[in-house]
């Protein structure tokens, strides 16, 4: 058991004791009455971590620097951690949020190398405690006793993925370094480091922003991999080595001259890939193809998961004009609906935060042309800076709420501009469709979607609808594109 002085455990009772843990809810496991401190401070945060420390492995919570605990004379950090079932795949788990990880001290990280420093030491070898946030809502600090502990997991990260944190890691560093050597009053500077940083590391980032002291977080990406990792859920590993963007867009250059001018159906037939034939379904499966890879889409591959890389098919005319809009994401409803979530911790700001688009750009030789004619142009990656979110994503997502909570929602009839009469479908449905935000009101904006007209599963105020999807202009992206190199 433990050694007060340092948590010394041996590994062989850790698992004995956390395996009578496991199906049961953070109250049932609460010996020590940690629970009894949310009775005067409701909204304490923590409170999973606390019993697991005090009420499972019995004793205090405290916050040193070094790793929480002495398994056999190795140092391991201890993560509770939540997780929930995802929205996205059926009967898988995901993280609930982001992992924090350590400070970032610009004073002292200046002075560390990475195999050294505090991040790597909380890193280096991990115990997760799974819990399952069985609610779709904001609960208070009390309400965590019904969550049961789903699982546990000794951790340590591959050789691989151990080179990406090292070299995530630098890149703050280096960047702290400039500007202290560059700026005489450099800490003026230090809210750069949440921003300009992001679209350049793939494992982690820093949160919250300056003049609040950041600390380096694991994205959510990352902990639902390791998630679905320990819940029996593999991705496919790439051949050969990618430790930042930059080893992917040498990869991505590469293949470029290589199959440059190729039309979508000689790439097919190269690769041997089967089925239809259409921007949306067979261009992930030529990008990962292109990687040596043979999932039928990119989030089947381990590292395109863990850093949020998402395939996306762009055709252009000679002219460079985009074709058509891009739809992104379904609306979570259940997350838009609580008057508890921020918007800066929601999976709708974390989509344009966390992920990155890897784009395959073809030209298409006429408007007639069918896409399996359109060539190969080379790869573009776009992401979204936080101005882009600020300006374009946080005022939809304020614009649902508003008409949500203020009773404002309708159901717009689409009306026949000839007749004047309501427009109906071939299968006798009347058009409708919710006031969010159109097209025609900025970059981002709402479009439901259904392969069944008359199924609407959707429902909010009262009002049926469709699945209702995020989707981007892609003027935007086209002019967007415009400005960036092909890799």
């Amino acid at each position: 058991m433990s050694n007060s002085s340092e948590h010394f455990f041996h590994r062989e009772d850790l698992v004995e004791t956390l395996d009578a843990c496991l199906n049961r809810t953070l109250g049932e496991v609460d010996v020590n009455q940690v629970f009894d401190k949310t009775v005067t401070n409701p909204k304490i945060t923590g409170i999973a971590g606390d019993v697991v420390e005090q009420s499972i492995l019995g004793y205090p919570a405290d916050n040193r620097q070094e790793p929480d605990l002495n398994i056999d004379g190795v140092k391991t950090e201890l993560k509770t951690t939540g997780i929930r079932m995802s929205k996205k795949e059926k009967n898988k788990y995901e993280a609930k949020e982001p992992m924090s990880i350590t400070a970032v001290s610009p004073n002292s990280i200046v002075l560390e190398v990475f195999e050294e420093s505090s991040f790597w030491h909380k890193l280096r070898r991990l115990l997760f405690v799974y819990y399952l946030y069985a609610v779709t809502k904001t609960v208070p600090a009390a309400d965590y006793a019904n969550f049961p502990i789903k699982g546990y997991m000794f951790y340590k990260f591959s050789d691989e993925d151990r080179e990406i944190l090292k070299s995530d890691w630098t890149i703050v560093r280096d960047f702290i370094i400039d500007l202290q050597n560059n700026y005489a009053d450099y800490e003026s500077q230090y809210p750069r480091i949440s921003t300009e940083l992001r679209d350049k590391l793939l494992f982690i980032d820093t949160a919250p922003k300056w003049p609040h002291h950041p600390r380096f977080r694991l994205k959510r990406a990352v902990i639902t991999n390791i998630v679905q990792e320990h819940f029996g859920n593999t991705l496919e590993q790439l051949p050969g080595r990618y430790t930042s963007h930059s080893d992917i867009d040498r990869k991505c250059q590469e293949l470029t001259s290589l199959y440059v001018g190729k039309t979508v159906r000689e790439l097919v037939e190269y690769f041997s890939i089967t089925g239809k034939i259409d921007g949306k379904s067979i261009s992930e499966q030529i990008i990962v193809r292109m990687f040596d890879g043979h999932a039928k889409k990119m989030q089947q591959i381990e590292l395109f998961n863990k850093i949020g890389l998402l395939g996306k098919s762009i055709t252009v005319t000679r002219q460079g004009l985009r074709t058509e809009d891009m739809k992104l994401f379904c609306i979570d409803f259940e997350e838009i609906t609580n008057p508890e979530q921020e918007f800066d911790e929601s999976s709708f700001r974390d989509y344009f935060a966390d992920n990155q688009m890897m784009c395959i750009v073809f030209e298409e030789p006429s408007m007639e042309a069918p896409f399996k004619e359109n060539k190969f142009l080379g790869f573009k990656r776009l992401i979204f800076d936080d101005a882009f979110i600020e300006q374009n994503v946080r005022p939809v997502w304020d614009k649902i709420r508003y008409l949500i909570y203020e009773q404002k929602l309708r159901d717009i009839v689409s009306i026949d501009k000839k007749t004047g009469q309501p427009k109906v479908n071939k299968t006798g449905i009347v058009q409708s469709a919710p006031n969010f935000p159109k097209s025609s009101e900025g970059i981002i904006f709402v479009r439901g979607s259904s392969s069944d007209s008359t199924f609407k599963p959707e429902e909010v105020n009262g009002i049926k609808m469709y699945r209702q999807y995020i989707w981007i202009k892609g003027s935007y992206v086209s002019n967007k594109l415009a400005d960036i190199d092909l890799l």
